[in-house]
């Protein structure tokens, strides 16, 4: 059956393997195992965006947790960082996140964080699979009377609105400043306007009707046309949109365009340069950012580090090179000083905090970084071979990058979530990068589609 996590938890196709209430209810009764010492039993946190199917495979995980004597605590929909809040705040063992963050409804995911916050190690992930694939819970279970017992946990997204808002500067005030957010019909259609309105800012929400299978659906970070338009029809400052949930932020400035994660990168680790408060001068993004992150970076008198993509990469070279702020082009963003992982609502305050000390509208701000031409181009792919093996396509990229030279660069990996190839290129211009990103998506679809 192979491995069941991937860079960033277990993710499949709903109701199918392996996310499916079998490999739920076997997770459940392996964190339940993992996390009791001697007498102690387990205490998990299990939380969820609004997938449909987040009904089954929480009753799953929530019987396998209490099949193994743990306790499970209940806490419904909640943002995945607001989940790893509650954990850290009950001083759980762990802490479970139904949810497929930006992808379709009919896809789910299980992530798992440790008492600490943050998300857990391969080490622990590689145990949870032994138990699950090589079936050595079932000799493991304890007696009737030493079975647990579940609880729903009442008024978390209150104290998760507290944190929140404890990350904004006290000094500063969004009153009078109108925000339009898109909550995607996900995990922070609740909290995020909560949120943003007490602390004073005038707030207008669109995509806020979860019905199970909405989420994402043509809203959120991934599709902002409806943001923009919003944004542009009330004159609000800016718009910002979460994913399904809530670990993203993409924003859009008070003219109606799209603010990336690296310009929003630039934004707040300037601010927190002249504040004194970037951590040994240093930001940390991934080999996908944008090459204009590198020479703003320079501009403003700090230093860059790129780590692989995903942001447990980021994070782990964050915590290596004592960083305190890191994050994805694609709006995945940690501030180290607030969360032990990215909390899209914690990025759109600090950005709003930006705003609001500078005194400048949004479209301003991100003149701070020039964005390099880049085109992304995402090929469906049936196997996932080493590229370097794949000769016709290591041959067109190497031929590429020697005729950009300094002027751009080629990345070509494979989705660590998804049976995808990301095709990107970087240049001088956009005809140019779209005629080599177009000729080496078509090999990709040629060689391995």
């Amino acid at each position: 059956m192979g491995k069941l996590f991937g860079t960033d938890g277990i993710r499949g196709e709903a109701n199918r393997y392996p996310m499916n209430a079998e490999v739920a209810f076997g997770v459940g009764r392996a964190i339940a195992h993992l996390f009791k010492k001697g007498g102690h039993r387990a205490v998990v946190i299990i939380g969820k965006d609004t997938r449909l199917s987040g009904y089954m495979l929480e009753s799953s995980l929530e019987a396998g947790v209490t099949s193994m004597g743990g306790h499970p605590y209940l806490v419904g929909v909640l943002p995945t960082p607001g989940i790893a809040f509650a954990t850290q705040s009950m001083r759980a063992d762990a802490g479970v996140v139904i949810s497929a963050s930006h992808n379709p409804f009919q896809d789910n995911g299980i992530k798992i964080f440790g008492g600490d916050g943050y998300k857990l190690t391969d080490a622990e992930e590689e145990t949870i699979e032994d138990l699950i694939l090589n079936d050595k819970l079932n000799d493991l279970l304890p007696l009737a009377k030493d079975i647990g017992k579940a609880s729903r946990l009442e008024g978390v997204n209150g104290r998760y609105i507290v944190f929140l808002k404890n990350t904004f500067p006290r000094n500063l005030s969004m009153e009078g400043m109108k925000i339009v957010l898109d909550t995607a019909n996900g995990a922070t259609y609740k909290v995020a306007p909560d949120a943003f309105t007490e602390l004073g800012a005038d707030v207008e929400v669109i995509h806020k009707t979860p019905n199970g299978i909405n989420i994402n659906d043509k809203c959120g970070s991934q599709h902002t046309d409806d943001l923009k338009k919003k944004v542009v029809e009330t004159g609000a400052a800016m718009g910002l949109a979460f994913d399904g949930d809530g670990d993203r932020l993409i924003a859009v400035d008070e003219k109606g365009r799209e603010i990336t994660g690296d310009q929003i990168l630039i934004i707040c680790a300037n601010m927190l340069k002249n504040d004194g408060k970037l951590k040994n001068d240093l930001l940390v993004s991934t080999v996908m950012s944008n090459l204009g992150i590198r020479v703003a970076c320079k501009k403003y008198g700090f230093k860059y580090h790129a780590s692989k993509v995903g942001d447990r990469y980021v994070l782990e070279d964050m915590l290596k090179l004592g960083s305190v702020i890191g994050g994805e082009e694609a709006g995945h963003m940690i501030f180290l000083d607030h969360h032990t992982t990215g909390d899209g609502i914690i990025a759109a305050l600090q950005l709003v905090a930006a705003m609001v000390r500078k005194g400048k509208p949004l479209s301003e701000l991100a003149r701070m970084m020039d964005i390099f031409p880049q085109k992304l181009i995402n090929v469906d792919v049936k196997s996932k071979p080493d590229i370097t093996k794949v000769p016709k396509l290591a041959a067109a990229i190497k031929q590429i990058e020697k005729e950009l030279g300094e002027e751009g660069r080629v990345l070509v990996r494979y989705s660590g979530t998804q049976n995808m190839c990301r095709v990107m290129v970087e240049g001088p211009s956009d005809t140019v990068t779209e005629k080599y990103c177009r000729s080496l998506a078509d090999i990709v679809k040629e060689e391995l589609g």
